[in-house]
């Protein structure tokens, strides 16, 4: 996986769980979606979440699809 440009290794700082969750989230998956395909709790995922929103450079859910893409995808998205 390569980094995307203007964000190098946005993901290497979170913690593997972080990184599962946050790339779940990215591709759609609520919550309890996330929750139950990880047997966790959806607070506990929320928690993953909102732990991981500084360490990626964002304010919220909606911008983790454009990292999750650039990160899968390098070049993609603008």
């Amino acid at each position: 996986m390569q980094a995307p440009q203007g964000a190098p290794g946005a993901l290497d700082g979170l913690t593997a769980q972080q990184r599962e969750i946050v790339i779940l989230a990215g591709h759609g998956l609520t919550n309890g979606e996330i929750a139950d395909r990880l047997f966790l709790s959806p607070r506990t995922v929320a928690s993953h979440l909102y732990r991981s929103y500084p360490k990626l450079g964002i304010a919220g859910r909606r911008q983790l699809r454009d990292i999750i893409d650039q990160q899968i995808t390098p070049g993609a998205g603008r």
